[in-house]
């Protein structure tokens, strides 16, 4: 399953790279993407783990950049 989020006042490319890195080293995660000239995240797991890592996505991001907004796109 892949699912698409928007991250609102995301705006540091070293950064994205950072949120990037750590997505991808959740337990159930097969494929991540943060891109910084869109300002989005795309996260490929499996669908029975999806719920939990989109959770923990949202801690990663919240842990180290606390002024982005994790939305749906």
């Amino acid at each position: 399953m892949k699912k698409t989020f928007k991250l609102v006042g995301l705006d540091c490319a070293n950064c994205a790279a950072k949120i990037e890195n750590a997505v991808q080293k959740i337990p159930g995660v097969t494929a991540a993407n943060v891109n910084f000239m869109t300002t989005k995240m795309v996260l490929e797991a499996d669908d029975s783990k999806m719920d939990e890592v989109i959770s923990q996505a949202t801690a990663i991001v919240k842990k180290l950049e606390p002024d982005v907004e994790v939305k749906k796109a």
